[in-house]
């Protein structure tokens, strides 16, 4: 069973930062892809960006240039460097993780993140 917990979420005025952190128990980490993903109130859950086994990234249009995502597999840890932030980034922000082979999804509960503007 893997858990995933999520911090680093809160409120920030627009134009600041705010660094997401995604903690993995279980030891399968190494295995699977990763993914932040937001959703809004009234709007569907979204793609933000994701990192593969490999360390391979995408982002979202809406945050390339703005949000890095990285990862580190010794400590099981997923991070999403976010700068230069909008009002419109406010949302629920989630941490999926992804088994390769089995293609097992694996949700956090979220993180706040709000923007002032």
């Amino acid at each position: 069973q893997v858990q995933l917990v999520e911090s680093g979420g809160g409120l920030v005025q627009a134009g600041g930062s705010l660094r997401l952190s995604c903690a993995a128990s279980g030891t399968v980490f190494r295995i699977s892809n990763m993914g932040w993903y937001r959703q809004a109130p009234g709007k569907q859950r979204e793609l933000v960006a994701t990192i593969n086994n490999g360390g391979t990234t995408n982002y979202a249009d809406f945050v390339k240039g703005r949000f890095t995502i990285s990862r580190d597999n010794a400590k099981n840890t997923m991070s999403l460097q976010m700068n230069s932030l909008k009002p419109e980034d406010t949302a629920v922000y989630f941490c999926r993780l992804t088994v390769l082979f089995v293609n097992r999804d694996y949700w956090g509960q979220g993180t706040q993140v709000t923007v002032s503007s």
